[in-house]
């Protein structure tokens, strides 16, 4: 069973392992943090430090946002640990279907993540045109007629 380790600037990786500790309390031991402040010297010594803890398990890696310190913390850690992957943008969504689904191998997990963050991302007007079907992922529905 994967385990989950939740990187991201301080308080973010405690408050989002309270989620899902509320949200699956009988899988709550899967789920570590690390806070990182905006003062610490070396988030990466943290990252490998918590990747230790966890040597004898695949760990999923979720972290906030991607070229930020923590992902880039992350990225350098688990270049030297096979059994670790790393997934940018870490939001509540993701961490629902990871621990809906921990026996997955990692990389499909990963894959899981990915989907769940992107798929909890919406519009949410208090409107029946909120369910309708939008533009395709990835498309940007603002217009840049300035930059044409």
């Amino acid at each position: 069973m994967s385990r989950l380790l939740i990187v991201a600037h301080a308080p973010l990786a405690s408050a989002l392992r309270a989620v899902a500790a509320h949200a699956f309390p009988e899988r709550a031991a899967l789920v570590s943090a690390i806070d990182i402040a905006p003062d610490h010297p070396e988030p990466e010594s943290l990252v490998r430090q918590g990747l230790e803890a966890l040597a004898d398990h695949d760990v999923l890696l979720l972290t906030d946002a991607f070229g930020a310190t923590p992902c880039t913390a992350c990225q350098r850690a688990a270049a030297g640990a096979p059994r670790a992957r790393v997934v940018a943008g870490v939001n509540v969504p993701m961490l629902w279907r990871t621990l809906g689904n921990p026996d997955l191998p990692l990389d499909e997990l990963a894959q899981r993540a990915v989907a769940g963050a992107v798929q909890g991302v919406m519009q949410a007007n208090p409107t029946p045109r909120q369910n309708q079907p939008g533009p395709k992922p990835g498309h940007d529905q603002v217009s840049h007629h300035d930059q044409q």
